[in-house]
């Protein structure tokens, strides 16, 4: 398609003469350009959509604020480092001429359906209780950049963000913005999904800035996009308005139900994330810290895991023999009146469908996303929506191996180490058991990062009033594409 030029000018580009276009129809798409008069001769340009935060006209200048790589073409920024910076263009014509400069720029900017209001939620005690200062430096002034109109609330306490997502007003917001760790994109799931509107509710965006200790949805949607990871790149895909489907996974437990988006943790790596809560202070770096004591006084537990296999994974595991009901239920949507929140997708698999792993296990993860942490890849074959989750399993692996699998964990080639499992699933059932060293002893069943279930004489037990039981079994089935989240493209 050729390039049709709606707009042509004489300019002064940042004090500079030149010559200004603004074409539309392109293989670029809509296009700013310009050419200097003297001096050197190359042509720039900035992509409206890839690279342009927003447009103001004041008096005979128009200043087009953007987001860019230096020595990148136009939107071809990808894995590069971006930066702010502003073009200011004085028109030759005059005051007139920059006001219909500003409105047609405008208008392009407005037919990308970019997000015009955002509920901006603020965790001030994520990570290393930074998210305030990140707001005002870097955050608030982007989105006045780009001409979003902001309602910041701060999360006081947890659990906060869930209950502001079961009464907030969405028809005022074009989406919401988490300013965290994953912790908070989790609480806003889980309370959208108890409104009684939950059904056009969970279609809202959800947008992830990461200033936490995880951060691992931000970077896996950075890293699908070729993206840098960073917090104004982070920001940036949410300015441009793409939007992404999120697989939800619905643990439950007799009558107790949880939501994840993450990932589902029992053994080595649950004690890893929340036994170094005692390190918060260290930021990221804690979770190599305590992995390195974990994996020196290794612990093993008895178990056994169910599971159904995604097509190509049926080898794995041994056939369940016979159905029992606790291994093959109906986990049934019923959202009539006399229930209050969602309860996870409707899934019936026959008992052929059915496998399982006994333990002792060292390991078992479960994950929606590939990456667990801004350096950890978790799962590197994870989607966002392919409605399966990716089981990582490690039944015995000696101490050596295991630290060699640690130092692999960066790139995700860890699970191409004979001691892991790597399967992916489409529902799955945990029933956890007792520590081989001490049978006295219970371990810890993480969801996103907090723990839904502990055992008998497991970290933090006698401090905190968990959501289930540490033993009965725990299912886990995945709604395909529940959510929506705002990714870079």
């Amino acid at each position: 398609m050729e390039d049709r030029h709606s707009a042509a000018a004489k300019v002064r580009v940042n004090g500079a003469p030149a010559e200004a276009t603004l074409s539309t129809g392109g293989v670029g798409g809509t296009e700013l350009r310009w050419r200097y008069c003297a001096g050197a001769a190359a042509e720039r340009s900035l992509s409206l959509e890839a690279d342009v935060l927003g447009v103001e006209a004041n008096g005979k200048e128009v200043v087009v604020r953007a987001f860019v790589a230096d020595g990148a073409a136009a939107g071809k920024a990808a894995g590069k480092r971006r930066r702010r910076r502003d073009y200011v263009f004085e028109m030759a014509d005059g005051a007139g001429a920059a006001a219909a400069w500003g409105d047609k720029l405008r208008g392009c900017l407005d037919s990308f359906g970019r997000p015009k209001r955002l509920f901006v939620l603020v965790n001030p005690f994520g990570g290393k209780r930074c998210a305030n200062k990140i707001y005002e430096a870097e955050i608030k002034p982007m989105l006045e950049a780009a001409g979003v109109d902001v309602t910041m609330q701060e999360t006081q306490y947890g659990g906060h963000a869930r209950e502001l997502a079961t009464s907030l007003d969405l028809g005022r917001y074009d989406g919401i913005v988490c300013v965290s760790g994953d912790g908070v994109l989790v609480e806003l799931v889980n309370g959208i999904l108890q409104r009684t509107d939950r059904e056009e509710a969970i279609k809202m965006p959800i947008g992830i800035v990461p200033a936490g200790t995880g951060n691992g949805m931000a970077k896996s949607l950075l890293h699908a996009a070729n993206q840098t990871y960073s917090i104004s790149d982070a920001l940036f895909a949410i300015i441009r308005g793409h939007k992404q489907a999120l697989d939800v996974c619905a643990i439950v437990q007799g009558e107790k139900r949880i939501f994840s988006v993450l990932s589902v943790t029992w053994g080595l790596v649950a004690d890893i994330d929340i036994e170094s809560e005692k390190y918060r202070w260290m930021g990221s770096a804690r979770f190599d810290f305590y992995a390195l004591v974990r994996i020196m006084n290794l612990r093993r537990y008895y178990g056994t895991i169910h599971f159904v296999p995604a097509p190509g994974y049926e080898a794995y595991g041994e056939p369940v023999k016979q159905v029992e009901s606790s291994v093959v239920e109906r986990l049934e949507q019923n959202g009539e009146s006399q229930v209050s929140s969602y309860q996870g997708p409707s899934a019936e698999f026959e008992g052929s469908d059915w496998r399982y792993i006994d333990g002792p296990f060292v390991a078992v993860c479960l994950n929606n996303v590939p990456w667990a942490a801004e350096s950890v890849m978790a799962a590197p074959e994870a989607k966002f929506s392919d409605g399966y989750m990716d089981a990582v399993i490690i039944r015995d692996c000696p101490k050596a191996d295991l630290l060699a699998l640690l130092l692999k964990m960066s790139d995700g080639s860890y699970v191409k180490s004979t001691y892991v499992t790597y399967l992916k699933v489409r529902s799955f059932r945990l029933s956890p058991g007792q520590l081989v060293e001490n049978p006295k002893r219970g371990g810890i069943i993480d969801v996103d990062g907090e723990v839904i279930a502990r055992g008998e004489g497991a970290y933090g037990r006698n401090q905190h009033q968990d959501l289930m039981a540490y033993g009965p079994s725990v299912q886990m089935t995945v709604h395909q594409g529940l959510a929506t989240v705002y990714c870079p493209k």
